[in-house]
């Protein structure tokens, strides 16, 4: 089994056959070709949380424009999240075989064209076909771009870059709820999707251009030269030796092979956890909120900070992670947010303690989404590492789709406010009892 991401950085050495890639870049300071590559990326992970989040966004308009009940949009909402779950799933498994570069550039020209289609339909029905097509494309940009930008850091920083890069979601959405408020009143919904769709495209072709090929991934097909030289000037490729893969196509039963069978299953335990706690609290935390009688304004607020407090999250997990690994660290998160989301309901708390519970809960919830893509990126080896993500997030989408339901289903019950989120903590100790789970599988080195 690989190392997992926070393992300390390896010794630049000299082995038999030349220069292990891995040792060039763990062995230099990260340059102005790798912090080019991260903004690149960064960029394409801030339109993928805008775009993700946008039909929330424009939903109440489009209600209105087109006179239908809010019932016609749930289809909609699923072709996106459908979308999503076979693009992360199948386009993880194509970037391991022909590669991470024209995937995610193929990705983000797909989610880009799917949102400009949306900007131009005229029925629900074709809508949903926009947002099926957007959304495979969406699919396939995270698990890339994380396996991508995971290839080009040391290891010393590895969860650092990787765990910086993922706040671009949420950034990305932070960011569509802001250019709606303004569009939509002066432009209508439609102008939100042009918007959405520009951006995308034009980085596509930003990429087309600079995006440089996963460095082991082209020195074990016998490329890399014109990578090297951007990244490494003064070493000669000849003297790079290419990783040792026994097989080039990465699929699904190898991530059960060669003892990383019940890691993966763990780690899948953790992302369908997590991800089903994060939709749970993301859907249904304004409308509780507005059961507590705290004030008009009061839903928006712990919206927001449950975001804000994962943008906190990540930033602090990530140094944390490459120092001390990501068991401890991980465990901690998870069990605050699991005390903190345990406590939002009871009866009698004033408000500054509500946003701080919800603040705390973000940290450890929104917080551990990249964690756990950064941990995904260190356990599975090059051949693997795209397929690996891709089927983490693929799984994780499905706790996306089973979160609001279940809350759904306990409001449909009226259950108070104090049992709901009682209820709603049990899926962040799951998510803690299995990542301390993996980590005593796949210890620190």
């Amino acid at each position: 089994m690989s190392t997992p991401v926070a393992d300390k950085a390896a010794p630049q050495t000299e082995a038999p056959g030349g220069l292990d890639f891995a040792a060039l870049i763990d062995a230099r300071p990260i340059g102005g070709f790798q912090r080019w590559l991260f903004v690149l990326l960064g960029s394409v992970v801030v339109m993928d949380g805008f775009d993700v989040q946008v039909m929330g966004f424009v939903a109440p308009a489009i209600v209105r424009d087109w006179s239908i009940a809010p019932a016609a949009l749930g289809p909609i909402f699923s072709a996106g999240l459908l979308g999503m779950l076979i693009g992360a799933i199948v386009l993880g498994n194509l970037a391991d075989r022909i590669g991470r570069r024209p995937v995610l550039i193929g990705a983000t020209l797909l989610f880009g064209a799917g949102m400009l289609a949306s900007a131009a339909v005229a029925v629900p029905a074709q809508l949903m076909a926009a947002r099926l097509v957007t959304g495979l494309g969406l699919g396939g940009v995270m698990g890339n771009a994380i396996a991508l930008a995971s290839e080009f850091s040391p290891a010393r920083r590895r969860a650092t870059v990787l765990m910086t890069l993922s706040c671009g979601f949420t950034a990305g959405a932070v960011a569509g709820g802001l250019v709606s408020a303004v569009l939509i009143p002066a432009a209508g919904w439609r102008a939100v999707f042009v918007v959405g769709s520009l951006v995308p495209l034009v980085l596509g072709l930003l990429m087309l251009r600079f995006l440089p090929e996963s460095l082991p991934f082209a020195l074990a097909r016998g490329r890399g030269a014109d990578v090297l030289a951007r990244l490494a000037p003064d070493v000669d490729p000849r003297d790079v030796r290419p990783p040792t893969t026994a097989a080039l196509r990465g699929s699904v039963a190898d991530l059960f092979r060669a003892g990383r069978g019940l890691a993966t299953v763990l780690l899948w335990g953790v992302a369908f956890a997590n991800l089903l706690e994060l939709f749970f609290l993301s859907s249904w935390l304004p409308m509780l909120a507005a059961r507590m009688a705290l004030g008009a304004q009061v839903p928006v607020l712990l919206g927001s900070m449950l975001q804000l407090g994962g943008i906190v999250g990540a930033l602090a997990m990530g140094p944390l992670m490459d120092r001390r690994g990501f068991r401890g660290v991980m465990t901690a998160g998870f069990a605050l947010a699991t005390v903190a989301i345990a406590l939002i309901g009871r009866d009698g708390l004033p408000l500054p303690a509500v946003v701080a519970l919800v603040l705390a809960a973000g940290v450890g919830v929104v917080g551990g989404q990249p964690a756990i893509n950064t941990v995904a990126a260190g356990l599975y080896p090059t051949e693997l590492r795209a397929t690996g993500i891709g089927w983490c997030l693929g799984v994780g989408r499905v706790g996306a789709v089973v979160g609001p339901l279940v809350a759904a289903a306990l409001v449909a019950r009226h259950w108070s406010n104090a049992d709901l989120f009682l209820a709603a903590a049990a899926p962040a100790a799951l998510a803690c009892g299995l990542v301390w789970l993996l980590g005593r599988l796949v210890p620190r080195r």
